[in-house]
């Protein structure tokens, strides 16, 4: 997928890996999550599971958006620039 990002904008390697890993890390943790609670019914897991999946995609993700909004508004009013997203240094 880096090689896909147009050359002139193209994210060096080790920005690539951050942004990748954090990706990769976060949809392991939320397979698990979601693996341990669809095991704690005895009814259908797989449809727990689903669920599970559905809310972390919509509400999860709204709620991701708004804290990241919130953190955004709160570093540039306080001008804290070493917390600005996306500047690794």
């Amino acid at each position: 997928k880096r090689f896909q990002e147009p050359k002139a904008e193209r994210r060096p390697w080790r920005i690539w890996f951050y942004d990748t890993s954090k990706q990769a890390i976060g949809a392991l943790f939320i397979h698990f999550a979601n693996v341990f609670l669809s095991d704690l019914t005895e009814e259908d897991p797989c449809s727990l599971y689903l669920i599970n999946f559905i809310l972390d995609a919509t509400l999860g993700m709204l709620l991701i958006w708004l804290g990241v909004k919130v953190v955004s508004w709160i570093v540039q009013h306080k001008k804290y620039t070493y917390l600005v997203f996306g500047e690794y240094g």
